[in-house]
């Protein structure tokens, strides 16, 4: 793949009819000159705008931070989403930018406050950063219950995302883009860096997103449309520019968390007797089904199907 060049991926496409856009909206075409623009400039590591004190800090005090749902996005507004925020640290040492886009096309910066947080027992609320930063978001909508707003999608961590549909608990992420996974000079992880979230309007059943991704190698414009309900759809646009030759591209890659199940894992001991999101691949095409159950090997594995379509 030659440096710099452009590519064009569309997993799903929804036909709909929309009134013509403002002059000035903003739109994917914007992100993705962005992207193009990016793609021309040297890569720029994100690390260090997190304190390394916050970076540090356990797993158990991350999870006593919690976004306040009484400040959530759009919260006293006529449409059934609202978005809530994820604080850095921990996991999370990168920040992302993220804006919102009004009914006239407009950007809007949304600004981060240590105020929009509940930090519970931690005593560090007095030390971070008024300026810092999210560390990702989460949109919630009522597919449950119309008095309650459910947690629908969530993007945090690298180009994680992942949905739920009625009555389902969260599972398997998707990725943005996966770049020389299993290769022996290391897979490489590029990031969503920033997100535009276009608010919905009154009784919306769906929600647009547009994000930025950023790596050494590539830089890509998304747009993300989900429609929540009985059977989520989230619709996945995306142009990828770039930087440098890629030996291994997974589109729409998916992944889950496997530590110990069935089939065994570490050698140690553990007082739970499985721990995984996932414990097997099932696959289905004209030949049947196939199922293979997850292991955690000491030496990577790669497994390789073929499907045969009806």
């Amino acid at each position: 793949m030659a440096a710099r060049a452009g590519w064009f991926l569309v997993v799903a496409v929804f036909v709909c009819a929309h009134a013509p856009a403002p002059a000035h909206a903003f739109e994917w075409k914007d992100v993705a000159e962005r992207a193009r623009a990016l793609a021309a400039e040297p890569y720029r590591d994100p690390s260090g705008r997190v304190p390394d004190w916050l970076v540090g800090i356990t797993y158990d005090e991350y999870r006593d931070i919690r976004f306040r749902p009484a400040w959530s996005l759009w919260r006293d507004t006529p449409s059934p989403f609202e978005a809530q925020f994820f604080h850095p640290g921990g996991f999370y040492d990168r920040v992302v930018a993220l804006n919102e886009i009004d009914p006239k096309g407009e950007v809007r910066p949304i600004p981060f406050s240590p105020d929009l947080f509940d930090y519970g027992k931690n005593t560090f609320a007095s030390r971070v950063p008024q300026d810092l930063g999210f560390a990702g978001f989460r949109l919630h909508y009522p597919i449950n219950r119309r008095d309650y707003r459910d947690e629908v999608i969530v993007f945090l961590g690298a180009t994680y995302f992942r949905a739920v549909s009625r009555g389902q608990r969260f599972g398997l992420s998707a990725r943005g883009l996966a770049i020389d996974t299993a290769l022996p000079s290391g897979e490489e992880f590029p990031w969503f860096r920033e997100f535009w979230l276009v608010r919905p309007a009154a009784r919306a059943r769906s929600s647009v997103i547009f994000a930025l991704l950023d790596s050494p190698s590539v830089a890509g414009a998304y747009r993300f449309e989900l429609v929540p309900g009985e059977k989520t759809v989230l619709t996945v646009a995306a142009q990828i520019f770039f930087r440098r030759p890629v030996t291994s591209l997974g589109l729409a890659p998916i992944t889950s968390m496997f530590f110990a199940g069935e089939n065994g894992g570490p050698g140690r001991r553990d007082y739970r007797p499985e721990v995984h999101d996932s414990d097997g691949l099932l696959l289905s095409d004209a030949s049947g089904w196939r199922w293979r159950p997850l292991a955690n090997p000491e030496r990577l594995r790669v497994s390789t199907f073929t499907l045969i379509s009806a």
